[in-house]
């Protein structure tokens, strides 16, 4: 078929979609729908996906942590909750081993269901709700890099004292004491008072809109806790090693370590879990593929009726021009050159539902970006694109082919 043919058949499509608007809006609906879906779901699972690389980045690709049982995309078995807890010891055992630049155990209180960040902070008259309170030792700023806004973190000394000493979160700090320097004052938490010695700058996370958690808590020296809630003995050990190249020597090390430590047998399993940063990474993929099942799943169904919509309104379109097919090919017009026009029709159709869907869903992303992270992917706009034009080729072959073997004898006799 001629170039000239072609812009011709697009252009006689374009006429058609003026000529019937809303006949063809209503076809093109389900192209639409579906193309939207796509660019608004990757949209979003992309910008999670960048902001989820970020945490992961803050926090540190060579970072481990240990605890009796593992906590990220694992539901506790029985076995698991009733085993013996790691103690401040086995911390402090592991800074001795080959490759590990710094250790903390860390405590955190949660109330009686078990949930924590239900603790207020005090500065004379006001107050602030939700803290979540936290034990540590001097090394925890080491194992995240944790940046301070103002002030200090504690010291090994202030470990060492048991000082009252505190360090806020930025958004506990904002909260109690607003343009005040907060550095020196004094607040109360747990019916004890304690200086505030330093503010934690804001914390990433990975997800957009609200408070982030981490930003409303109450870091202590892990003695010091321990005079709060003594009872708190459940420690979550955190470390950092020197190298990605050294991650698997050094947890067999530790695997060694906390196997004689806690005197477990040859042939029994590890009663306890060694995960790092990669875990959250496999747990955030395993989300991504259900998101992106659901994201195909439910454009496929819009790309589908949109199919079936083009289809039916390019049979119509077929039984509306049967004369006009008998005249063409009265004059010479071959089975390729008729299939080709009508093809090429439905193809313009779905092409035009599809930049339809791309600036609709653009826009409703960047929309979205504003209250939540998002972020557009030429990769899915280019193949949800595609999908559209594809549709509109597998669709339209049907009405094409019924189109190109009209008897032209029967179609000229048409009214």
């Amino acid at each position: 078929m001629r170039i000239a043919d072609t812009k011709e058949t697009v252009t006689m499509a374009l006429d058609t979609l003026r000529a019937n608007k809303l006949r063809s809006g209503l076809t093109i609906l389900g192209i639409v729908i579906g193309v939207m879906t796509v660019i608004i779901i990757s949209s979003v699972i992309n910008g999670l996906n960048s902001n989820v690389s970020n945490l992961v980045e803050s926090l540190g690709t060579n970072v481990m942590w240990v605890f009796r049982f593992p906590v990220i995309g694992v539901r506790p078995t029985t076995e698991m909750l009733t085993r013996k807890q790691l103690t401040y010891d086995d911390a402090m055992a592991m800074r001795d081993l080959p490759h590990v630049v710094a250790v903390t155990p860390g405590l955190q209180y949660r109330d009686n269901r078990g949930i924590q960040g239900t603790v207020a902070v005090k500065w004379g008259t006001k107050k602030f709700e939700g803290t979540t309170l936290e034990g540590d030792t001097a090394s925890v700023k080491d194992v995240y890099d944790l940046n301070m806004k103002e002030g200090r973190f504690f010291t090994d000394t202030d470990v060492e004292r048991a000082s009252n000493v505190v360090v806020l979160g930025n958004d506990t700090a904002e909260g109690l004491f607003d343009t005040v320097d907060p550095i020196g004052q004094e607040v109360t938490i747990a019916g004890s008072v304690f200086t505030v010695v330093g503010v934690m700058d804001k914390q990433p996370q990975a997800f957009g809109g609200g408070k982030n958690p981490e930003d409303n808590k109450a870091y202590f020296p892990v003695t010091t806790f321990h005079k709060i809630h003594p009872e708190v003995l459940d420690y979550w050990i955190s470390l950092k090693f020197d190298d990605q190249k050294n991650k698997a020597a050094v947890q067999d090390e530790l695997e060694e370590l906390l196997r004689r430590r806690r005197k477990v047998k040859n042939d029994a399993p590890d009663n306890f879990a060694i995960f790092g940063t990669d875990s959250l990474t496999r747990l955030w993929d395993q989300i991504t593929f259900g998101l992106f099942g659901l994201m195909l799943s439910l454009s496929a169904v819009g790309l589908m009726v949109g199919g079936v919509g083009v289809m039916n309104i390019m049979l119509v379109s077929v039984t509306e021009r049967t004369r006009e097919i008998g005249v063409r090919k009265a004059i010479g017009a071959t089975k390729p050159m008729i299939m080709t026009q009508f093809t090429l029709e439905a193809m313009t159709l779905c092409a035009v539902g599809g930049i339809i869907g791309v600036l609709g869903g653009s826009a409703v992303a960047f929309a979205v970006h504003f209250f939540f992270p998002a972020a557009l992917s030429p990769l899915w706009i280019g193949a949800a694109f595609i999908c559209s034009c594809t549709i509109g080729l597998v669709f339209g072959i049907y009405p094409a082919w019924k189109a190109a073997n009209l008897n032209p004898i029967d179609a000229l006799r048409y009214e």
